[in-house]
This record gives C-alpha cells, structure tokens and sequence, in this order.
C-alpha cells in the first residue's frame, strides 16, 4: 500500500498498512505514543485531542490552524504539517504559550490543559484577533471543569497576534515539500485523494459508491461513536479549484470546500448575515475543518448555512462528468436529508450576488448553549425598502422548521407591498403558522420553535430600523425576545 507521509514536529512521519478511519487522535496516542493529547468526548465538543495543522490553502496565506484530532482521519493528513503540544518547546525553551498559561495560572488538573495550549497555539500566529469575542472564539471550543476560564482568556489575550520569529512562523512561509494526492487500500477499504477533478472522475467510475468527505466533522461522528467503515472513501480536501473564493459579476463564487473560518473571514466585511451565523455555527476547531459544500450536502433542517443561502437566492454549481449544472438554491434542498444532486455529481461551489445597496439583512441561530450547540431555530432575512419606505421584496428563510431548510413565502407575501414598519412585522410574524408545522423533539416543542420564529420576524423591524435601533447584546441570536401575540 502507499504509505502516508507527513511531518509531525519537524520530523517525517510514513505511515502503512492503517485503515483509512484511523482518527489522527488515535494514531497519536496508540501508535506515536504522544499521549499529551487527550481524548475527552470523541465528538469535537471539548477540545482536549486539539492539535494544529498548517493549512496552506487558507485564505490569507499558509496559516496554522486549530483542529479536532478526534474528527481528522490519518490519511487526510498527508502531505501536511502537524504539531501536538510535545513539539512546542525548542532548546530555546518553553514557546510562549506554555508560558503564559504558567503566569496566568490557568491549569489545575492539567487534562484540558494540551487542547486549550494547542488553541491558543493559532490565535499566537493569527493576525485578525481585533476583537474580544474573536478571542472567545477561539477558545470556545475548549472546556475545563476546574480552573476557571478567566485565567487561560487571560492567557489567550497576552498572547494573540505575537507570531514569535520561529520555526513556526517560518514554516508558513515555506512550501510544502510533500505531494498531497494519496491512494490507497486496507483490506476491502479503498481510500483516495484526487488532487484534480478529472482525477476524481477516474476514482469516481472505478469505485461509483464512494463516500465523498472533506471536513469529516459529520463523517467523523460516525467513525468514533458507531465505529462506521467504509468501502470507498474520496477525500476532496486536495482538490485546489473547489477552495477558490473569487469575484464573479454582481458577487462571489465559493468553493465547495471552503472552510467555514476562511469564509467567516471573508464575509466579515461583505456578507454579514453570513458571518453572523457563522460566529456561531462552532467551535474555531470545527470551522477550520467544516465546509460550506459539506454543511449544505448534509441537507440537514437545522444546518446554519442553508437559511442564509436562500435568504441571498443562491445558486448552486453541481459538477459531473457532462459538465456543470445550476440548481437554484431554493430547488436544492428536495426532502429530509435528500438533494437535487444526481448520481456522479458532486456540488463545485456557491454563488451568491451581493444584496441590493441598501437591503436590510439579519442571521439569528436560536439555541441552548451560547456556543457549541445545534440549532432549534434558525432564521435569515433579506429585505429591501424604497425610498417611500416601502418594502418591494422579502426572502424569509428558516432552519428547523421543517423537513427541509425553507423559505417562509406567507411571511414574505405579508411584508411586500407594506411599509416598514412596526405592525407590519408583527402581522407577518404571524404568517409563520400558515408556513410551517414543526415538529416537537428535544431541541424545542413546536409551540416554542413557532413562538421564537415569529418572535424572530418581529425582531427583525427592532434591529433594522433606521431610528433609534436597540444596541443589542453580545448573544447567539443578536436579538431581542420579544412576545408576539397571536
């Protein structure tokens, strides 16, 4: 078999005769013996199996990335960069977030301690930490259940941005000397890494079942908590034109395996709905290895990317061998977990136009937990007003609502033609219940997951209006509650 290569610490890792799901977590501390990285949860939750990977392909350049060990297959690494926290120390001496997680005190029993350190790791070598909720998110996908998060923020702060002049921040500006296409087999297992399309066309019609998978954060869970094998796996994380974020006229085109970071990044500044949704969409850790392409062909109901696809009227690219096929966004999503995608295609990217100048737009996820959590309710809302402050168009889009992500078209009929105003949210608030009939589960009961979308359409007007806007806190929803009669 091929072996897979890559370096681990500064030093050459190859790697044979593995099946293909073998987590990276389960390498490192049964073979490689680098028990410094823990496993808590196995599910990408706690953080305590973190390790960094330089990820060349990144948005602004090679760039160390926080990942979850636990949700990385072995062969997804090769060709790759990779550090655990016993390769941080140098003969110079401790690396400065050892240190300063020693004068911030921030650890007591010492589990969580690695994941939070190899965190911290990629918000020392980051450049965009201008904010404090960045800093937030960047630990949010670690959790201690004894120190106390004050000290390890405190840590992280003193850290951010200091990129030391190291190995490691020469390491982002070398290139790679190792080749990322891979193929292999294990048994009956047949692994792949096409580094072209027409590469994976070929993988394609020699094995037509194959499990495509890029991020692994879904395919992951299925690994780790029901020990799921694979006849064929095609990995399409090596694939460079499915990654480009480009301009096209009137927008932008996204490749299908974009990380969601990289597109949080880009969105910041022209798609904010998007990155409002994606500041909570998870952990730093899951974002780095997550993929708009993969959250969309997961056609979950409460997938945080789709309600904001349909509010923009997206349009998806599927690619096959005859060549591309346009699916609009609202035709994408067919039944529960079903899509439009036929047999041999595979969705190339995303275009989205850029809102009408002047258009009033919103995200808000809805859950339990601040971070890290599903979504009972999503909601995206793109509305456009004239200059008699009437609303000419609406596109109402809901996550968790029904069987599919939807558009809430009642909704939308009620508010154009209508001013902008206070009443006219609150009577198409109610509309919500001609749109949908949710369901009752452990996320939510209907009547709440119907009281929190009107609520969320009436809120909308609050956080929208041009006079005397509400400045609203610091929340996953970025809303206020509000009590809509019915």
């Amino acid at each position: 078999m091929a072996e897979i290569r890559f370096w681990m610490n500064d030093t050459l890792v190859e790697v044979g005769d593995v099946p293909p799901t073998t987590t990276l977590l389960n390498y490192l501390r049964d073979s490689a013996l680098l028990t410094g990285t823990k496993e808590g949860c196995a599910e990408g939750d706690c953080g305590a199996c973190t390790v960094a990977i330089l990820d060349e392909a990144a948005l602004d350049g090679p760039s160390w990335r926080s990942v979850n060990s636990c949700l990385v297959l072995l062969p997804m690494i090769h060709g790759r960069r990779l550090v655990t926290v016993e390769g941080l120390q140098s003969h110079e001496g401790y690396h400065p977030v050892q240190e300063a997680m020693t004068q911030a005190l921030g650890s007591q029993c010492g589990y969580c301690t690695p994941g939070f350190v190899m965190a911290m790791f990629e918000a020392c070598y980051r450049e965009d930490l201008d904010a404090p909720w960045k800093l937030d998110d960047q630990i949010c996908g670690n959790l201690c259940r004894c120190t106390g998060y004050r000290p390890i923020r405190d840590a992280t702060r003193s850290i951010a941005g200091l990129r030391p002049q190291d190995a490691f921040l020469s390491a982002e500006q070398e290139a790679s000397e190792l080749e990322t296409g891979l193929e292999f087999a294990h048994g009956p297992a047949h692994y792949a890494s096409p580094t072209s399309l027409s590469e994976l066309w070929e993988h394609l019609d020699a094995h037509p079942g194959a499990r495509l998978v890029c991020g692994a954060t879904d395919l992951g869970l299925d690994v780790t908590k029901r020990h799921a094998t694979y006849e064929s796996l095609i990995f399409l994380g090596s694939i460079p034109e499915l990654r480009e974020i480009r301009e096209i006229e009137g927008g932008w085109s996204f490749g299908a395996t974009v990380a969601l970071s990289d597109l949080e990044s880009f969105a910041e500044s022209r798609l904010p709905m998007m990155a409002r949704m994606l500041r909570f969409f998870g952990s730093r850790q899951i974002k780095n290895r997550a993929t708009l392409g993969g959250n969309i062909c997961n056609a979950s109901p409460i997938g945080d990317t789709p309600p904001v696809l349909l509010a923009l009227d997206a349009t998806v690219i599927a690619h096959g061998r005859r060549g591309e096929r346009r699916i609009p966004i609202d035709d994408f999503f067919v039944a529960y977990r079903e899509t439009a995608l036929e047999p041999g295609e595979i969705v190339s990217r995303v275009e989205v136009l850029r809102p009408a100048a002047g258009a009033k737009q919103a995200a808000y996820k809805v859950s339990k937990r601040r971070e890290l959590d599903i979504s009972a309710v999503c909601a995206a809302v793109v509305v456009e007003v004239n200059a008699g402050d009437e609303i000419t168009a609406a596109r109402v889009a809901f996550g968790g609502m029904a069987a599919t992500p939807s558009r809430a078209r009642e909704v939308e009929a009620a508010l154009v033609g209508q001013p902008f105003s206070s009443a006219t949210f609150e009577a198409a608030s109610l509309a919500v219940e001609r749109d949908f009939s949710p369901i009752d589960d452990h996320r939510g009961s209907a009547w709440y997951r119907a009281t929190v979308a009107r609520n969320l359409v009436a809120a909308f007007y609050l956080e929208t209006r041009d006079d005397d806007a509400p400045q609203l806190p610091d929340r996953p929803t970025h809303t206020c509650v509000l009590e809509v009669s019915p």
